[in-house]
């Protein structure tokens, strides 16, 4: 059955270049994120790379257990199965606001 109508719907396929995913996370390199585990555990960076397996470089990274700064990092690099979401974060590193 492949007449159908032909465009009945966005479907929220690739029309819409401007908002998808890898536009987004390429959009976000060298600006500051939150990552959440699975775990719970929050790391807040500088986001320098990630590769299609959500595999993630991050710089000046700060790790936040249940809310509280338990731990700072130069460097990061945080496995792609283990990551629950990327965040773009309110604030700048740079600006402490």
């Amino acid at each position: 059955m492949n007449g159908g109508s032909g465009g009945s719907g966005s479907g929220g396929g690739g029309s819409g270049a401007g908002k998808m995913p890898t536009n987004f996370l390429k959009s976000i390199r060298g600006r500051p994120v939150v990552v959440k585990l699975n775990s719970g555990v929050d790391y807040r960076g500088i986001l320098a790379c990630l590769d299609p397996y959500m595999n993630i470089a991050m710089e000046q990274t700060e790790e936040y257990v249940n809310g509280q700064l338990k731990n700072k990092y130069g460097d990061a690099f945080i496995r792609g199965n283990n990551v629950l979401y990327i965040s773009t974060s309110k604030r700048t590193l740079a600006d402490g606001v």
